[in-house]
């Protein structure tokens, strides 16, 4: 029997805690490629469970403005699938434990080939994917091929998503469930608390996987209010936008670090 994957290790971790999970995301290359591992680092120090490492597109549909201009900062370093690996392979040398998810966008990985984005996944020390723009109904192979690699396949499910899809795609998915807090893009509107804790009430009735909640968690107020009711905050605008705003990376680390500390104190607490 293989080992389990890290993700499936670390939720069971902190369920045995009583603790929720803070999931971060950032963009591979904002900040310059030279920085991102560093950033990787300071989440972990700072609190972060799971680090969702944003692929560069050059059309991230579901992201806002914050997360888009990440993706344009990104792109403008040279940033690319294989780059991206490289910086998780990177990150590996100095943690084994934490688990790294590439989240992004179908196109890079069709140009690379499914079957050699699975391999290379796996060489680098990745633990999963989030492919935002890949519907239930193609996600057979790619869902597979990540399987037969021991490496998890993340889903989103929204606030629309009907029952039966619900079926479909906790069907296929692994590691844990994403849901989106909100209708819209990226660090957009408002929480609705009543919604949130409906919908996961209504996922619950379908899978036993870790459910995170993400998209609008600002501080450490809204990750502790959405995860209430879920395994998880998933916190990804306000980190790209410190990231964005910072003069250089020793900035840049200490404002995630800052934001990230607060989101772990407020989780625990």
């Amino acid at each position: 029997m293989s080992e389990a994957n890290r993700i499936d290790r670390r939720f069971e971790k902190l369920r045995s805690e009583g603790r929720k999970a803070l999931v971060t995301y950032i963009v591979a290359g904002d900040g310059g490629l030279d920085n991102t591992v560093g950033l990787m680092h300071q989440l972990v120090a700072s609190g972060s469970d799971l680090i969702e490492l944003g692929v560069p597109f050059s059309d991230p549909m579901a992201e806002g403005p914050v997360i888009q201009k990440g993706h344009e900062r990104a792109l403008e370093q040279k940033a690319s699938l294989r780059k991206c690996l490289a910086l998780v392979k990177e990150f590996r040398e100095k943690d084994a434990e934490t688990p790294v998810i590439l989240m992004g966008y179908a196109n890079p990985i069709v140009r690379m080939g499914a079957e050699a984005f699975a391999d290379a996944l796996q060489e680098a020390g990745g633990d999963g994917a989030l492919t935002v723009d890949l519907p239930a109904e193609e996600a057979g192979p790619l869902n597979d091929l990540l399987k037969a690699r021991n490496l998890c396949n993340i889903f989103l499910l929204t606030p629309t998503t009907s029952d039966a899809r619900i079926a479909e795609i906790t069907r296929l998915a692994s590691g844990f469930v994403y849901y989106v807090s909100l209708k819209g893009v990226t660090g957009a509107g408002h929480l609705d608390l009543d919604s949130v804790r409906e919908n996961l009430a209504r996922i619950r009735r379908h899978t036993d996987l870790p459910l995170c909640v993400g998209f609008g968690i600002k501080d450490g107020a809204s990750a502790k209010a959405v995860s209430a009711d879920g395994d998880g905050a998933v916190v990804g605008s306000v980190l790209v936008s410190a990231v964005g705003e910072s003069a250089d990376a020793a900035a840049a680390k200490d404002r995630i670090g800052g934001l990230v500390a607060e989101m772990r104190a407020s989780l625990d607490n």
